[in-house]
């Protein structure tokens, strides 16, 4: 009677098993059985090639800067500090080397040029706030006289306390405001900030000596 074909040989030589359920190495791609399916068991050849590839693996070397990952194959030390580096991080001002030192002349102008930029800054900021004040106090003063141009005369006050034009004299009324003497086109006022408070008598409509009121 014929043997079936079913199952593979072990391909190792001192076994040459049949398994009905070979197993196929990753590695090198022969068919063992399951006393010989590990790498180790069969001598792969795979394995000596990893092992020879992790022997001649170089050793590198990490640079010692902060937040540097990078590693070189070679050591590059620097002679000052003694730690060891990266291209990139190799010179004393790329590391910030704390056996660097800084020139006094250099020093001196770095801190020069810091006090004239806080100086710039301070005087930027003083000009800011007199200019502000500055068109406070202008605002203030023409709310002030826009209120005289619209204010009318406080009946409780004596009747003659007056309010006077500062170019002819006349005496306000008081149920008048000072918008009546800006819509006179004979002797307009243009200047609320001028009126004269004076008293007068009830018989008196001008004001004497206007003049000598506004030396």
């Amino acid at each position: 009677m014929a043997e079936l074909d079913v199952g593979r040989h072990c391909q190792v030589e001192q076994c040459r098993q049949r398994d009905f359920l070979p197993f196929v190495c990753d590695g090198c791609s022969g068919i063992f059985c399951l006393e010989h399916r590990s790498r180790e068991s069969h001598s792969c050849p795979e394995v000596t090639v990893i092992e020879r590839l992790k022997s001649d693996t170089h050793t590198s070397y990490p640079c010692s800067f902060k937040d540097c990952a990078e590693r070189e194959l070679v050591p590059v030390m620097c002679p000052y500090c003694g730690k060891n580096f990266c291209l990139r991080h190799r010179h004393q001002s790329d590391h910030e080397c704390e056996e660097l030192e800084i020139p006094k002349s250099r020093m001196a102008a770095t801190q020069k040029l810091v006090k004239d930029i806080i100086d710039s800054k301070t005087g930027e900021t003083a000009s800011k706030r007199r200019k502000g004040a500055k068109n406070s106090e202008t605002a203030a003063k023409v709310a002030l006289m826009k209120l005289k141009m619209r204010a009318n005369g406080d009946k409780s006050l004596p009747q003659k306390l007056r309010l006077c034009h500062s170019t002819s004299g006349e005496a306000l009324p008081l149920d008048h405001i000072l918008q009546t003497w800006i819509a006179k086109a004979d002797c307009p006022l243009y200047n609320g900030g001028n009126i004269i408070l004076e008293y007068l008598n009830d018989e008196e409509h001008f004001l004497k000596n206007v003049d000598s009121y506004l030396e």
